[in-house]
């Protein structure tokens, strides 16, 4: 007899049927879990539109949540009713939201960007130079595959960004010899991983089935990998993934505070620095849109409002006197 697989096996398969990434599977289950213990472990089925409004307000209200963290368990609930058991719970009207705080991003002057960069070696440094220099995000870096660097045309393609959109953006000039060092390196790692009989890397949505030797391939790996290889937690393989994301961040952090720099920079603040800095330069703002891959250019004109801030858009009236 068929045993129905448990919920949030169920919800698993169906988050891996729609290709979205294993944190997007660990988050969801884990907003799906917080869900079902707040109403004392009843099953969702039993439950419905009050019972979600209910929850959403208490991490409005009582744990005070982001309205960032409130989204995505909604996006996780909302998942739940509509992927796994086919049910539409209808609009949610009597939800308190977090508040959003409107907050600038935070922006390193070019000088900061070198002093930066500066104190920041191997790998790491290369990584940060694409941050900046490509306006990529933090896990867009990590996820780089060798494929995807255009010496020639010198530009790279951001696969699968946020969205699940692919875009072009530049490679910069100055990288250029220094990836393909790094990628000398690589290529032996790897080299020495087939010959262990090891070699496969992670292949997005159906490749690995449609191209079963494409994952030992030297253009589907990763141009920054793991120093070790690891137990694909999805597929149970050993196999050499990407780089840890948290190694970089902490990197940075490391980098800013030795550089002095007050600020609160993060990784995001290289890719916030070089569409600023594009824009003070006389780029077009649809440009650097795309190169940053907005959907919407209204969420690229923040940056306009960091050039006004600051004395840039207004004359100062103590200058004056």
């Amino acid at each position: 007899m068929d045993v129905k697989p448990k919920l949030l096996d169920q919800v698993r398969e169906k988050i891996r049927l729609k290709h979205y990434s294993i944190r997007t599977e660990q988050a969801y289950t884990d907003w799906i879990r917080r869900y079902i213990l707040y109403h004392q472990k009843r099953h969702p089925q039993e439950m419905g539109k009050p019972e979600v409004e209910q929850f959403l307000t208490y991490l409005a209200v009582e744990r005070n949540v982001a309205a960032s963290t409130q989204n995505q368990a909604l996006s996780a609930i909302l998942f739940l009713y509509k992927e796994v058991f086919a049910q539409d719970i209808g609009w949610l009207d009597n939800v308190e939201h977090a508040k959003r705080p409107t907050r600038l991003p935070v922006v390193l002057t070019a000088t900061e960007v070198r002093t930066v960069l500066a104190h920041l070696e191997g790998r790491h440094r290369l990584m940060a130079n694409l941050l900046y220099g490509a306006g990529l995000r933090l896990m867009e870096c990590v996820r780089l595959r060798v494929k995807d660097l255009d010496f020639e045309y010198q530009q790279l393609t951001v696969r699968d960004g946020k969205g699940q959109n692919d875009r072009l953006t530049m490679l910069p000039r100055s990288v250029i010899d220094p990836l393909k060092v790094h990628l000398a390196d690589v290529k032996i790692r790897h080299d020495q991983d087939l010959r262990e009989g090891f070699g496969d890397v992670y292949l997005p949505f159906a490749l690995a089935r449609k191209y079963p030797n494409a994952g030992r391939e030297w253009g589907w790996q990763y141009v920054f990998p793991a120093s070790r290889r690891a137990i694909d937690p999805r597929s149970g393989v050993e196999r050499r993934h990407h780089l840890d994301e948290q190694t970089l961040q902490r990197a940075v952090k490391d980098a800013v505070r030795a550089a002095g720099i007050p600020k609160s920079a993060s990784c995001h603040s290289l890719r916030h620095s070089f569409a600023t800095h594009l824009l003070m330069s006389g780029s077009d703002i649809r440009t650097i849109q795309e190169l940053l891959g907005h959907k919407d250019v209204s969420t690229t004109m923040i940056y306009t409002h960091v050039l006004n801030r600051g004395g840039r858009g207004v004359v100062s009236p103590l200058d004056t006197i």
